[in-house]
């Protein structure tokens, strides 16, 4: 298995990302806020958790050692 270090800053990064997504789903399925508000700010955050993640994809399996 390779073992790929991250710096702090990168790991952060990725947390951040994945909890837009987490939170992005949780808001979609929620019944808290009006129809409206929870699609628009659910899409939002899930959108851009995952658009986010392809670039700290890239840079962090992308390192050579």
């Amino acid at each position: 298995m390779k073992e790929i270090g991250l710096r702090p800053p990168e790991l952060s990064l990725v947390a951040g990302t994945r909890a837009m997504l987490g939170a992005g789903i949780a808001l979609l399925l929620a019944e808290r806020l009006d129809k409206e508000q929870r699609k628009a700010v659910g899409w939002t955050l899930f959108l851009t958790g995952l658009i986010s993640t392809v670039p700290l994809g890239i840079m962090i399996f992308g390192k050579r050692d």
